[in-house]
């Protein structure tokens, strides 16, 4: 070892603190090549014997130096935190595998129990994850609450590898009495896609136990989006929710919504960057009307939302009291519409909790590109007769435990099919709230037979009310059907460019007489008022509008 990396080496250690146990190391750029460059540091290692943080972070760690490492660190039984990112800077992709086996031999060895395991910022891809893959499955790691591997390059076999080992993880400490619980994730940028993501769902819902999930950057589209929805379902106790810079789409963000309804102690929500768009914004404000209720931070910048969505979701966050800051950055609000939003969110808001809205990209032009490829593998099924038949305890049953006299409706709608249907009106199909466009089809064919003969026009308000107060015992619900049904007409921005239909003037009219109803909420008052008037030159022709306006005004006064 030369003597400059000798005497650079000392001052090092010089500077190294054990603060409560902790060795570190931090930042100080040490090429540690061989046994001989980590002499001293193995050394200092062996000296505490209650050694219980190891922080190496910011040096570059050869594989021969990581055993004689390795060899230190087995009779550290105390030690519960390893800092190890940043490791590996300019080593050969080969190299790293190898010297995290063996950096994972030396902790097993020692009967250690981490709680703390960072290897962010090393790229070393799936390989990398199989060098702690025994390491993850072991006893070592039952009591882990922490596992940081930010910018590794995993990609989707490595998140699979690494599910898989969290998995076993699990079953091997839960049959000792302890089962692992996992409090903070964080792997961004790691291209773990949709295979990755829904891999590690699995292990996320099978714990249940998050605090705090970091997945940034890692394109995940609605499926894997989805996914790791319907897993933060079981991690009651989630408080971070970070999935910044994915794409979530409608269909996404409806699975996150629905998540986020079973949900109490989010604090913070970081949706920027994922394609939220107004549909999805929308189910979120209904969420946060119900829930949501310590609510801090909401992030949906660069979500493509225009002003009328963003607009429903300020009066959304009027009741949050612990609300300390809101980005709607960069998303298509325009000049007047951000000068809208300040001062819907600053007037119910102490203090300056929005954020810059300088990147804001102007209204929406009509005529956008095509829809993005994400969007394109959705169902696009809307158009056809729908062939469910929803039930009590929410099942669908098939064709034929349905009276052939609703799908006749269904298929050819007309008065006469309607009045026969009688009591087997309530049969008519509710909402998937993942595929809302079948319920909102049912209201549109019912409300095209409106007429002012008093036993039609009896039968289809009833019907038309019927359904939208089964539909209104979830806000979500409402929200979703209401956003959709605003699609078709024109009036709201959606994903879907091919299905636009023309409103008659009986769906104006179904939509007065429904919302002059005690069931018919406030804030569903709000929605549709707030669209309606921000895209009023889309339906001038139709006078019933009016009347449907004078209604909502007139509930919003109530």
């Amino acid at each position: 070892m030369a003597s400059q990396d000798i005497a650079q080496l000392a001052d090092a250690l010089s500077e190294t603190h054990l603060g409560d146990g902790e060795l570190s190391y931090k930042g100080l750029g040490l090429k540690l090549d061989n046994v001989e460059s980590v002499e001293d540091l193995v050394q200092e290692i062996q000296r505490h014997q209650h050694l219980r943080a190891l922080n190496l972070e910011g040096n570059t760690l050869g594989v021969e130096a990581a055993r004689a490492i390795a060899k230190a660190l087995e009779s550290k039984d105390q030690l519960q935190r390893c800092y190890w990112s940043d490791l590996f800077t300019g080593r050969l992709r080969s190299e790293i595998p190898m010297a995290l086996k063996s950096l994972s031999n030396g902790l097993m060895m020692a009967g250690a129990c981490l709680t703390v395991l960072d290897l962010s910022d090393n790229a070393f891809g799936p390989d990398g994850v199989k060098g702690i893959d025994q390491l993850l499955r072991s006893a070592t790691c039952h009591r882990l609450r922490e596992l940081r591997l930010n910018n590794c390059g995993m990609g989707i076999g490595g998140g699979k590898i690494l599910s898989e080992a969290l998995t076993e993880c699990h079953r091997r400490s839960a049959a000792a009495g302890n089962p692992l619980a996992l409090r903070v994730f964080v792997a961004g940028r790691n291209r773990l896609e949709n295979e990755g993501a829904s891999a590690l769902a699995k292990a996320f819902q099978l714990m249940g136990s998050l605090e705090e999930l970091h997945l940034p950057q890692n394109g995940i589209n609605h499926s894997g989006v989805t996914a790791l929805a319907s897993a933060m379902r079981h991690n009651q106790d989630l408080r971070v929710l970070n999935l910044n810079d994915n794409t979530f789409a409608k269909r996404g963000t409806l699975a996150m919504a629905q998540a986020l309804a079973h949900l109490r102690n989010v604090q913070v929500i970081n949706f920027g960057d994922c394609l939220v768009r107004c549909e999805g914004a929308i189910a979120l404000a209904a969420v946060l009307r119900e829930g949501l209720p310590v609510l801090k931070e909401l992030n949906l910048s660069f979500g493509e939302i225009t002003e009328a969505a963003a607009l429903v979701l300020a009066r959304a966050l009027a009741d949050k009291p612990l609300l300390e800051k809101v980005d709607l950055n960069g998303n298509w609000l325009g000049e007047e519409g951000c000068d809208n939003l300040r001062e819907a969110i600053l007037g119910r808001h102490e203090g300056d909790i929005l954020a810059s809205l300088s990147d804001d990209e102007g209204e929406d032009e009509e005529d956008e590109e095509e829809d993005d490829e994400e969007e394109h593998d959705e169902s696009d099924d809307d158009d056809e007769p729908s062939e469910d038949c929803l039930m009590q305890n929410g099942e669908s049953p098939s064709k034929a435990q349905c009276p052939e006299e609703v799908f006749s409706f269904l298929d050819c709608p007309s008065t006469g099919k309607l009045l026969q249907l009688g009591e087997m009106r309530h049969l008519l199909p509710e909402v998937n709230i993942l595929e809302p466009h079948q319920a909102v089809d049912v209201l549109i064919k019912v409300a095209s037979l409106y007429s002012e003969e008093p036993e039609a026009k009896t039968a289809v308000l009833e019907t038309f009310d019927l359904l939208l107060r089964r539909l209104a015992t979830s806000a979500l619900q409402a929200y979703a059907v209401f956003s959709t049904l605003l699609v078709l007409v024109g009036v709201l921005k959606g994903e879907r460019r091919n299905k636009k239909r023309s409103p008659n003037q009986g769906l104006f009219l179904c939509l007065e007489h429904v919302v002059q109803q005690d069931h018919f909420a406030q804030d569903q008052a709000f929605l549709l008022h707030t669209i309606l008037s921000k895209n009023r030159k889309v339906l001038d022709s139709h006078s019933s509008l009016d009347r449907l306006t004078s209604a909502l005004e007139k509930k919003l006064l109530n």
